[in-house]
């Protein structure tokens, strides 16, 4: 793989693809989130963080899989999409769904969310051509001998659907609560 293409490392451009994401639609959009959003159910039944700090899961998963509020959902992307891969790959302290202390209000999961979130883009940011070739290793299970070139698109990925998630529950949140003072 070249280092560069018209000065550009592939690095950079995942480093972007995801920055990008963060800074011009997610983070902002993130702003303002009340801890009345962030635990509103849109359906009965859904699973989230409860004021105890325990978080809803299966294994396996009920199909169809539960709808989840935007705690359950930020708690995913802080613990499961970066926590867990932030300790793995980039030395960061160790993280489970098991023993994370899930946020119980919606600033305390912002502030976990902001840090996470940059333990993983200063990650990316200082992986080399030869980082991103070689096998992610055993902190990946099955997807051990893919190279780290692709957990990073996958957590991209991961992050990106999430976060539009997220968004359109906030969305969901508004349009069902002004209707209801109507």
């Amino acid at each position: 793989m070249a280092d560069t293409l018209n000065g550009v490392t592939i690095t950079d451009e995942l480093a972007e693809q995801i920055d990008f994401h963060w800074t011009r639609f997610l983070r902002p959009r993130l702003q303002g989130l009340t801890d009345d959003e962030y635990v509103w159910q849109p359906v009965p039944d859904c699973w989230t963080v409860h004021p105890d700090g325990s978080v809803d899961f299966a294994d396996p998963e009920p199909t169809p899989a539960p709808f989840t509020t935007i705690a359950w959902r930020l708690a995913h992307v802080i613990v499961g999409v970066f926590a867990m891969r932030n300790h793995s790959h980039f030395g960061a302290p160790p993280a489970s769904y098991q023993t994370w202390h899930y946020a119980t209000d919606a600033a305390t999961a912002l502030r976990q969310l902001d840090e996470q979130y940059g333990i993983w883009i200063d990650g990316v940011r200082g992986l080399s051509a030869d980082d991103l070739n070689r096998p992610c290793g055993p902190a990946e299970g099955p997807y051990a001998d893919y190279p780290m070139l692709a957990l990073v698109l996958h957590i991209n990925r991961e992050f990106i659907h999430h976060g539009a998630e997220i968004a359109c529950i906030r969305d969901l949140y508004v349009h069902t609560n002004n209707r209801k003072g109507q």
